[in-house]
């Protein structure tokens, strides 16, 4: 069995699967990669158990079949090999030879028994411009809970319907949302937070739709060139709507990028402990001030402002810049009171909503 096949497309998905085939495995097996030489030229796959990946790259090939080769290994040898162009010659004995200009080395491989089989569904009726759907899980990642005991919250929710898709996260804290117009069958399904950034790592520059497939436990996306199936976390979120405030004292509106990095440079100087930064709206302008174990630090920026004429609320400093990081150009926020959630949402762009609850001061 032989493989011709140009190096940066080898390169680039082996890179797709790197991110996923564990270093060090209690299964050692999942370490490997397994190569398949087919009709549809050269196809890797890779798994961490959680997410299953696999590739397929136009390769010229002779020959058919499926071997295990040392995963961290292969890659850093085609990363670093000088030709233009790979060639793999599969012999007797379990061993790979690697040609690439005047480079050549040798790879024990193994048999592929043993490893695990992936699953991927066939794909479906529905799909979804790829790019898109990791542009939804984008702007609301940030949300997700990283504490161990928060079960559904260490996820992204994908809520579907006739009318939308809807990528949801919250930590109990804050909440994000983001809705992308389209038709899709009415379902809802959690993934995990860490195979939400895999696929938008995937998919994120990937030109062209992917079809979506929700299986027994899984949701299968498939591509032109790639397949990934991840497994879905058991349950759904709470009545998050309850949580979003109808009526509103305050309304404000600026630059988001304008309030982001005020909120930075004021921050350096709050505490340590609840990152406190205190909003002033009084009357068409924003104080933001803080003040920590070295020193205060305050700014001020000017905003269209109707409602009460004075308000003051406590945020966390990085969960407000978090709520206005995926906003360009200007951002309404909407305060319900100094201790009631708050809306920041984006003018330009109507899907994405976020909540922050202010600090109790």
């Amino acid at each position: 069995m032989e493989v011709r096949i140009p190096k940066r497309t080898l390169a680039e998905g082996l890179s797709i699967l790197e991110r996923i085939i564990p270093s060090r495995s209690s299964n050692p097996i999942l370490t490997y990669l397994p190569i398949e030489l087919s009709e549809q030229g050269l196809i890797l796959r890779g798994t961490n158990g959680e997410v299953d990946i696999e590739v397929k790259l136009p390769a010229e090939v002779q020959g058919l079949g499926q071997v295990l080769i040392p995963a961290q290994t292969f890659a850093q040898i085609v990363r670093s090999a000088p030709g233009e162009m790979v060639e793999l010659v599969f012999g007797q004995g379990e061993r790979l030879e690697l040609h690439s200009g005047a480079f050549s080395t040798q790879l024990a491989t193994t048999s592929p028994d043993g490893y695990p089989m992936l699953a991927f569904a066939a794909p479906g009726a529905e799909r979804i411009v790829a790019a898109r759907l990791a542009q939804a899980i984008t702007r609301v990642r940030y949300a997700a809970s990283t504490e161990e005991y928060r079960a559904i919250f260490r996820g992204v929710q994908l809520e579907m319907s006739p009318t939308s898709l809807r990528a949801v996260a919250s930590d109990g804290y804050r909440l994000a949302y983001y809705d992308l117009p389209m038709q899709l069958q009415s379902r809802k399904l959690v993934i995990p937070a860490r195979s939400a950034d895999e696929i938008v790592r995937v998919f994120k520059d990937t030109q062209g739709e992917v079809a979506l497939v929700v299986g027994e436990g899984t949701l299968t996306l498939v591509g032109e060139a790639v397949r990934m199936s991840v497994k879905l976390m058991e349950g759904e979120f709470p009545d998050y709507a309850r949580v979003i405030p109808q009526t509103f004292v305050l309304e404000a509106t600026l630059q988001a990028e304008a309030l982001r990095e005020s909120l930075r440079r004021v921050a350096v100087l709050s505490d340590r402990n609840n990152h406190r930064v205190n909003l002033l709206f009084n009357d068409g302008k924003l104080d933001i001030d803080a003040e920590g174990d070295y020193g205060r630090g305050r700014e001020e920026l000017q905003v269209e402002a109707t409602g009460e004429p004075q308000l003051m609320v406590a945020y966390n400093a990085q969960y407000l810049i978090d709520a206005l990081t995926p906003i360009e150009g200007a951002v309404r926020i909407k305060l319900s009171g100094p201790t009631s959630p708050s809306l920041v949402q984006a003018v330009e762009d109507a899907g994405y909503l976020a909540v922050v609850v202010p600090l109790r001061v």
